[in-house]
Formats: structure tokens, sequence, C-alpha cells
């Protein structure tokens, strides 16, 4: 990790995954405490911590990644057809704020080597998400995503939806209420649906979108993308990049729009918080806030497997303080 960290982001990144690919990051071989088994997906989860869309884009390490114990893997973004995204430099470490800022642009090599990767997963360990876009030209949401979605159905636990990215022109205009009913009344698919969304919505966006899921049988929503703010206080030189902002600084905001959904849609819904996590505290905030499920993205890229060994032994401590039996009894205890 500390080698990794003085390389460029996006090369570091790709190293990552060809380690992954190899064999070379070894495995968790610690026994799961029964105290973070839960159940998703129509499934038993080992536990709750799942990896976010957008370390594996083309679904290339997904069992690698289950063998260092991740509850859930989510592959993509995966567009209808392969895009180089946007040009490079595209990814910015902020070491100081333990954050990162990209606008890769859903870069991918599209359904079809997608679908190659993703049949070669081993779910009877991990679940296995997939995330689906659509390409920045030529697109039509209305077409693509049920398109995708059909595709993709038979070799993923579940499907989630990116309308959030704000990398894509005119994605997140997706978030409509009018664009985003549109879009589910067009998939129809028999696994659990999830959308993805930001965390730049207003209170009246988020209800909104709530509100349109509810009546479109959606299982659930992921909680949050990466944000186009950029909070006070933030030191690293690239903070002035385009691009959406994760880590550390995104915890707060996603953490609130959480506990605020979980109160929306009161327990009709699966909630997944994804945002800033590099704690157990920061983990179990979010599932008090009404998260069933937690993912990492930046801080996993940050500390690498070491992390997620530290989460579950964190969170079993804080459920144990508290008085949890199981991470189910604590969903949602403290929105």
């Amino acid at each position: 990790m500390p080698l990794l960290r003085r390389l460029e982001p996006e090369t570091a990144h790709n190293l990552s995954l060809r380690a992954l690919r190899l064999g070379l990051a070894g495995r968790d071989a610690a026994p799961e405490n029964p105290a973070l088994a839960t159940t998703a997906f129509g499934r038993k989860l080992i536990n709750p911590i799942g990896l976010a869309a957008g370390f594996d884009k083309n679904a290339v390490a997904i069992n690698a990644l289950g063998r260092l114990g991740f509850g859930f893997v989510e592959a993509g973004t995966v567009t209808p057809r392969a895009q180089p995204g946007n040009p490079r430099p595209r990814l910015f470490r902020l070491a100081e704020d333990r954050a990162v800022i990209n606008r890769m642009g859903f870069n991918n090599a599209g359904l079809d080597a997608f679908l190659t990767n993703l049949k070669a997963a081993d779910r009877t360990r991990i679940a296995v998400g997939a995330n689906i876009g659509i390409n920045k030209d030529g697109a039509d949401p209305e077409r693509d995503y049920p398109a995708l979605a059909k595709a993709v159905a038979p070799f993923a636990d579940y499907i989630t939806v990116n309308i959030s990215s704000p990398n894509t022109p005119g994605l997140r205009d997706l978030q409509s209420e009018a664009r985003l009913a549109g879009i589910l009344d067009a998939i129809s698919v028999k696994k659990p649906v999830f959308v993805k969304i930001a965390p730049d919505l207003s209170e009246d966006g988020l209800a909104a979108v709530i509100t349109t899921c509810l009546s479109k049988s959606v299982a659930g929503l992921i909680i949050s993308n990466t944000t186009i703010a950029r909070p006070a206080g933030l030191q690293g030189g690239h903070q002035t990049e385009t691009g959406g902002l994760s880590g550390a600084p995104l915890l707060e905001a996603s953490t609130n729009m959480l506990a605020k959904a979980s109160k929306l849609c009161n327990g009709r819904l699966t909630l997944i918080g994804v945002g800033g996590i590099f704690t157990a505290a920061d983990a179990f905030a979010k599932i008090l806030a009404g998260a069933s499920l937690v993912q990492v993205y930046t801080g996993f890229a940050f500390r690498g497997p070491a992390l997620l060994r530290e989460l579950k032994l964190g969170l079993v401590e804080l459920l144990r303080a508290r008085g949890f039996e199981n991470v189910a009894q604590a969903v949602g205890t403290g929105a």
C-alpha cells in the first residue's frame, strides 16, 4: 500500500486490480462472526460490508475480492458499448483529506466483456451486484437501462441503476420523478433493483425519488454517489479539480441523507450506505441511520484489505457495547 500511494492514482488502481487477478492480495482466513451475518438480495450474507461500484468496473476481480472477506461486491458501472471515459488525468488523491476526486466518465470495456467476466464470478460465498449506466454518446436511457438489466440479471444477485454519477453529462437529470419513473417502468427483471442517488439532491428531490421507487417496486436505494460540492476545510492540492468528491469529507452529508431517506421510506426500502467509511464507527453510524448494508471504496483504496478486517472486528465490538445480538437489530435505531 505505501508503494501504491506513491504512484499516480489511476496507475495504482490498475496495478491493484492486476494484483488481485493474480492472487497476490491473499485472503482473509479468519472465521466470520455470526453477529455480522445478515440477509439481503434474497440470500444470506456473511457480513454487511460490500465494495462499491467503480473499483472493479469490468468485473475482472470479483472472486479475488470475495476472498478478502467482503459480504458482497458491486461491479461496474457497465455501459452498453465500451468507452474510454474522460481524458487522463481524471483521478486525484487528496491525501490530507482522506479523499479522492474523480471524473472517470464511465470508462469500461462494454457489456459483452462485462458479461464474460460476470459469468465467471463465484457467487457461492459472496453476493454480486451489477451497476449499470449509459454511454456518453448515443444513449437512450429508457432503452439502455432495461436492456442492460435484462442482460446482467441471470448472473447477478442485484442490479443497481446508476443515475447519479456527476461525470456523464445529463445523467443526474434522470433522478427527476418523470424520467426515473419511465426508466423503472421499462425494467422487467426478477432480481432486486436498486437506485443509486446523489448526495446533492434536495429534500424535495429525495422525497420524489423515494415516492417513485416505492411505486415501482424498487428493492432499495444506495446512498450515495460522489458529490460535486466542496466542503469547507479541504486541504488537498487537487481540491479544485472537476469531478465527484468521495472519501471522508462525504461522510456527514451522505449519512444525513441516509437518515432522511430512512424516515421517509419507513422500512419499505432496503438502504445501502456508502460514503466516507474509514472506521467501524463510520460504518456503524450508517447502520444506525438506517443502512442494512454498507459499502466502501475510497477507504479501501487508501487502506487496502486491512480496512475490511478492522471494520468487522470494530462492528462486533460496537454491537456488543450497545446490546445488539446481531447487526440487523441495529439498523435504523439511531435515525
